[in-house]
């Protein structure tokens, strides 16, 4: 078992990424492609309920898809329904190739792995779509480990289900507080700091600003995933638990 004398030493051996916002940039893909959804099941473009709903949206982005529409659409079936649709309406999208990685992020996941870190990409939406996105990237084999919500149980964000997913499957880390999560949402900052893991950080690059990504627990907030390489590098340095050394 490890002390907490030796947690001041060990390796940050555990990284688990977010995909839309933060490691794909995706334009507003999932804004678009929730209209789409949301018209099929006959809320109009333009009028209060389409805004009702797409500031609700707006406000879960990272949380499980399906999550979101139980939420907006009340009964299962009608719920299905827009969930379905909107990963349609996504998938097309990719397909037009409308996503892109976010600058710098392949090679701070490759950085990652070749100093000998576990990388986890985990995302709120179905696994027909993250598998869409992985294609359309290349990036098939980039990391040993792809999660989505079904993965881990059907929870998916704020809940920390798919990071303990990833902790527990990947064998990477004796101790959760040895893994860095990084993401765009105030859910991926809930779901980090619920896990246990030791490296909150927020990139800007995605749905949601510095002000609210540290309030709902970030223990970092960076410019992008990029510079999550040199955070963890500096937290094994500094050989202090990265919790107690938040920077922004």
């Amino acid at each position: 078992m490890t002390s907490p004398t030796d947690i001041t030493r060990d390796p940050f051996r555990l990284v688990v990424l977010d995909m839309a916002g933060t490691t794909v940039a995706d334009g507003g893909l999932v804004e678009q492609a929730f209209s789409a959804a949301a018209q099929r099941l006959g809320v109009r473009p333009g009028s209060d309920e389409h805004a009702r709903q797409l500031t609700y949206v707006r406000a879960t982005m990272g949380e499980s898809k399906i999550s979101v529409f139980r939420h907006l659409f009340g009964d299962e079936d009608r719920a299905q329904r827009a969930n379905t649709a909107f990963e349609e309406a996504y998938g097309e999208l990719v397909d037009a190739g409308r996503i892109a990685p976010v600058p710098g992020a392949r090679e701070a996941v490759e950085r990652l792995a070749s100093e000998g870190r576990t990388v986890v990409l985990t995302t709120g939406f179905a696994r027909p779509t993250q598998d869409a996105i992985l294609a359309a990237l290349g990036w098939q084999d980039l990391v040993p480990l792809t999660l989505c919500p079904a993965d881990a149980g059907g929870r998916g964000r704020p809940f920390p289900d798919m990071v303990l997913a990833a902790f527990l499957r990947t064998g990477a880390v004796d101790d959760v507080r040895r893994t860095a999560v990084a993401g765009d949402t105030s859910y991926d900052m809930l779901s980090g700091v619920r896990s246990g893991a030791g490296i909150v950080a927020g990139v800007l690059t995605g749905a949601h600003d510095k002000d609210r990504l540290t309030r709902h627990g970030a223990t970092h907030v960076l410019g992008s995933v990029a510079e999550l390489p040199d955070l963890i590098a500096r937290a094994e340095a500094a050989g202090l638990p990265a919790a107690a050394r938040a920077e922004a």
